[in-house]
């Protein structure tokens, strides 16, 4: 059963229908539903289907490619020598076909391009020379190595260079869709256990289809991660290494990120990391950005060179938080960890990242989603004169205000009281001092579970949010 998705599928059926053969590029990373996805809407009706194996020689993927060939009934006997042969061979096969649209899909397409071995050129041959001139030609490629799908097709110069007809970038699922794939594996969880399931596992469909519907959420964490032969124990290295050839470079900017909540610059990425001040490194953050890994913003009022790069994947920031680095034996270690100042505080930060993915949704609850915004955060250090201050979240409007948000995150619903009211005070008069803002400043509190009634929170804050609106469908 596919949850949400909808404008893909909508995507990939106006591809099918059309008059034209269409060429359909589905990227993202490692477990979020690319093959299924494609799987699900065409079903029965693919002419041809392979998926590139990993690791394998270019010999390897051709024997295997041949195969496939003749599983859907190809006859010939002769085996191919290189890609050139292999797919003069599809062609060959395909022409056979009754009349209709023929759906060809290529899986993990990066994983055929075997060092070496001259597939681009032969893949770029076989959609320009023979496919894109036919009328019933679907060609759809998928990859979880997304470096490799943006520089080799998306961003081709060569003879795949506008070739292209869609793309499809598959997303992390958002609060609404997990609560809804888990009313369909009938998962047993209330809004505020499915907000610390994607503390954990962000919208990454697979991790939740393997939570145990017998167990609760604690007891399915330690299973996954802390437990004897646990699912998810390596999980991490193996991510890094589908989506990158070359992974360390990535996880030495991922390392450094995870020490500083709001983010980095790329000066300071680069006084942190073992990177050379090469263009390599725009590079590495680009592919980064493109898997969901890291966010880049600017801070309010500040010009593009000083963007800040921000880890915001849950499920990395998780590792790092309860597991790199870490010898833990105990397989019932986050069952015992609840209600303590560790679970407290990671809880914390990670409501806020989890804020920060549902920006539209916060924004439909403040009903300015009709209203052209930018979302920022802000920072600036203590010096003599102030105490310094930090922004998780700014809604920079264009009708002239500027929502200020506040995240919290607790049980039960937080209240607002003098000091901190204080605190507030003092932090929209630095904001306004430093930044010259001429706009209107709105107080905004996204809190968990709400706030007490009392004279700060009635008089004082403009709008509230609260864990439910982050559920709509934005």
């Amino acid at each position: 059963m596919l949850i949400g998705r909808d404008k893909e599928i909508q995507e990939l059926q106006q591809a099918y229908d059309s008059d034209e053969s269409k060429f359909v590029a589905i990227f993202g990373r490692r477990r979020i539903g690319k093959t299924y996805l494609v799987r699900e809407v065409f079903q029965d009706r693919f002419a041809f289907t392979y998926s590139g194996m990993a690791n394998a020689s270019t010999k390897e993927q051709l024997q295997r490619f041949y195969l496939s060939l003749k599983d859907h009934g190809y006859k010939s006997t002769v085996k191919p020598n290189n890609w050139i042969e292999a797919f003069y061979m599809l062609e060959q096969y395909l022409k056979e076909l009754p009349k209709g649209k023929k759906v060809v899909f290529l899986d993990e397409l990066p994983w055929m391009d075997a060092p070496k071995s001259s597939f681009m050129p032969a893949f770029e041959n076989f959609w320009n020379a023979w496919a894109s001139a036919r009328k019933d030609i679907l060609l759809i490629i998928c990859g979880s190595a997304t470096s490799w799908m943006v520089k080799k097709i998306l961003k081709n110069r060569g003879g795949l260079h506008n070739r292209l007809n869609n793309q499809i970038h598959l997303q992390p699922f958002n609060l609404h869709e997990c609560e809804l794939y888990a009313k369909s594996i009938h998962l047993p969880l209330e809004r505020q256990e499915i907000m610390e399931a994607y503390m954990v596992f962000g919208g990454i469909p697979f991790y939740w289809s393997l939570l145990n519907k017998s167990f609760s959420l604690p007891q399915n964490i330690d299973a996954l991660f802390f437990g004897i032969d646990s699912k998810l124990k390596n999980e991490f290295k193996e991510l890094y290494l589908s989506l990158f050839r070359q992974p360390d470079a990535y996880l030495e900017i991922i390392t450094v990120l995870a020490k500083k909540k709001i983010g980095m610059t790329r000066d300071e990425i680069i006084e942190n990391a073992n990177i050379a001040t090469s263009g390599l490194l725009t590079k590495y953050l680009e592919d980064l950005e493109n898997c969901g890994f890291i966010r880049r913003y600017q801070a309010i009022g500040s010009k593009t060179k000083n963007s800040l790069y921000q880890l915001i994947d849950n499920f990395t920031l998780f590792y790092f938080k309860f597991m790199e680095g870490r010898k833990n034996t105990d397989a019932n270690y986050w069952s015992k960890i609840q209600m303590t100042s560790v679970f407290n505080s990671w809880s914390g930060l990670a409501f806020e990242r989890v804020c920060l993915l549902h920006s539209e949704q916060i924004k439909k609850a403040l009903g300015i989603s009709g209203v052209i915004t930018n979302e920022y955060s802000w920072r600036t250090a203590a010096t003599d004169e102030h105490s310094g201050a930090q922004i998780d979240l700014l809604i920079d409007r264009s009708d002239k205000v500027i929502n200020l948000c506040e995240i919290k995150y607790s049980d039960n619903p937080y209240t607002i009281d003098k000091k901190y009211m204080e605190n507030l005070r003092n932090k929209v008069a630095l904001f306004r001092q430093i930044t010259k803002t001429r706009k209107g400043i709105a107080l905004t509190m996204i809190t968990s579970s709400g706030l007490v009634k009392n004279s700060y929170s009635m008089n004082n804050i403009h709008s509230q949010i609260t864990a439910d609106d982050l559920f709509m469908d934005a």
